[in-house]
């Protein structure tokens, strides 16, 4: 079971009010409300942390030249194991 942590927030009167009827239309606690939206949140950013550092290790492969793959498809390499 993980560990809950107490956070208090301040926020401006229409976005509390927002808070608490999406809350109560989406039949959630307000506490649960913010997991959710905090978690999606994180999920998306760290994707795109994930994609930029692939597009970077791509670009990096581009300048070093490593070509393990150049001129091949996936029938010569099948070709070339006999598969």
């Amino acid at each position: 079971m993980s560990a809950t942590v107490r956070k208090n927030f301040v926020f401006k009167e229409e976005v509390a009010a927002h808070l608490e009827e999406l809350a109560r239309n989406g039949k959630k606690s307000m506490t649960a409300l913010v997991e959710e939206l905090v978690e999606h949140r994180y999920r998306s950013e760290r994707e795109k942390k994930r994609l930029e550092a692939f597009k970077k290790s791509i670009e990096i492969a581009d300048e070093i030249g490593s070509g393990l793959l150049e001129g091949k498809s996936i029938q010569s390499i099948k070709a070339d194991r006999n598969v």
